[in-house]
């Protein structure tokens, strides 16, 4: 198994092979897993009702905060296994798949424990109303049992991914979106459990793929597999893991926090309905977004490797060639949404008032959507080649320096329609300091090399 999933040929495959060979499965991942989330918010539509719509877009600042402490430690720990596997250093990246185990566990623990007992001042804070508390309380009570399973299962998913074994990642999503929507529908329809019946199908279906992952690494003929003292942390890994998934932690971190300020502004402007539309925009957005999330996924143990290896001619092309492919899935995501709007809002409800609500967020929400793909990807450029400052200044950027300012100034003046703005908006703006960040930094490679080139020749 190990000879088949050699990590190593990260340095010397060709590029578009292995972002192929890498990226295909991670977005079938994340894209089957975004479409399960679509078809779970269509259960809840069509099977509770409108108000279950708002009650569960309320969640999503939520849902965003539980995966930041998640991807602290994934993003972080998959990133470092790369680097240690590109500089030949097998004990390094099993210290890493062992501390990454551990900090999963103890996240969870920490947070969901936390997050439990004061849930519904969290869910009022977050814009929830009399109408929405009780179908949002009723979700994210479910979640929270099962933050141990989630955060085992994604943490040492994206390690997988990292260490040589991205179809094996992929079938993990598939096997967790492939049990969700079987029992969804069972839990709602049949059982009639609600908006629960959805959460605890989730945390079910995520607990399949926990013992899928786990047992992956306890076998010794995995490339990289948990050693019996996987129990013991190292300061300076943590250090490391949490320095490099800072950047992912922050942007869901500071996505949550908007979405509490665009879920209190309609709320204000629109009340309950608008904030359902805004729940079905989210989640169109996402499949999109989610794609080429699996798409930088594919790209990071090429980049992380490579750049390991200190082989930056391959970094390079790695780079482009995501960059092309970002903004190809983002382009698509605007061209379906600017063209059937009122179709894809009509898959969530049979409410003409959401539906039109909806239909006109959307158009104008995705008006600059095709850059986010170039934005996510330099983004998570910085953070594969562990430049985690530059990596959470651009995760930052979008959502304080331009967004929330938008947030601020236009509802005041447009309503609702000033909600919608802020987003693309804040979308030029991101593009733009992405792509200068970028310029700034291969500059600065190409001088570095020049010095040093010329440092050699003088002294040899």
């Amino acid at each position: 198994m190990a000879q088949n999933n050699d990590p190593h040929t990260l340095g010397t495959e060709s590029i578009g092979k292995l972002l192929l060979q890498y990226s295909i499965p991670a977005i079938i991942g994340m894209t089957v897993t975004s479409i399960y989330h679509i078809i779970d918010s269509i259960f809840i539509g069509h099977g509770v009702g409108p108000m279950a719509i708002s009650g569960l877009a309320i969640t999503f600042p939520f849902m965003n905060l539980v995966m930041a402490f998640c991807t602290l430690v994934a993003g972080g720990g998959a990133a470092l296994s790369s680097i240690s596997l590109g500089r030949k250093d097998m004990n390094g990246a099993t210290t890493i798949l062992g501390n990454t185990l551990m900090l999963c566990i103890i996240n969870a623990v920490t947070f969901g424990s936390m997050a439990y007992l004061f849930l519904d001042d969290i869910l009022l804070f977050f814009g929830a109303s009399e109408i929405t508390l009780p179908y949002a309380r009723d979700f994210m009570k479910v979640i929270l049992i099962g933050t141990p399973i989630s955060y085992i299962m994604i943490g040492l998913n994206n390690v997988m991914r990292a260490t040589g074994y991205p179809k094996k990642a992929m079938l993990t999503s598939m096997v967790t979106v492939l049990g969700n929507i079987i029992l969804a529908p069972i839990f709602i329809f049949y059982f009639k459990w609600g908006i629960q019946g959805a959460a605890t199908a989730t945390v079910i279906a995520q607990s399949i793929g926990m013992v899928w992952v786990l047992k992956h690494f306890t076998c010794s003929q995995s490339y990289v597999h948990l050693t019996r003292n996987f129990w013991r942390v190292d300061l300076g890994i943590v250090g490391r893991i949490f320095s490099i998934g800072m950047a992912p932690f922050l942007m869901n971190l500071c996505t949550c926090a908007i979405v509490i300020v665009i879920n209190v502004s309609l709320q204000k402007h629109g009340g309950d309905m608008a904030i359902g539309a805004y729940g079905i925009i989210n989640r169109l957005m996402t499949v999109f977004v989610m794609t080429v999330m699996g798409l930088t996924m594919g790209l990071q143990p090429i980049i992380g490797y490579n750049f390991g290896a200190k082989n930056m001619k391959r970094v390079k092309q790695a780079l482009r060639l995501g960059i092309i492919s970002g903004v190809s899935i983002t382009t698509t995501g605007f061209l379906i949404c600017e063209l059937f709007p009122h179709a894809v809002s009509a898959m969530f409800t049979n409410s003409g008032e959401l539906i039109g609500m909806a239909s006109e967020g959307i158009r104008i929400t995705i008006m600059l959507f095709p850059f986010v793909g170039c934005q996510i990807v330099i983004s998570n450029f910085f953070q594969s080649i562990g430049k985690a400052k530059v990596s959470i200044f651009l995760s930052l950027s979008r959502q304080l320096v331009y967004l929330l300012p938008f947030l601020l100034i236009l509802p005041r003046q447009y309503g609702v329609t000033g909600v919608w703005a802020s987003m693309p908006a804040s979308d030029f703006f991101a593009f733009f300091t992405a792509v200068i960040c970028l310029i700034i930094y291969f500059k600065k490679l190409s001088h570095s090399d020049h010095l040093k080139g010329f440092t050699e020749q003088t002294f040899h």
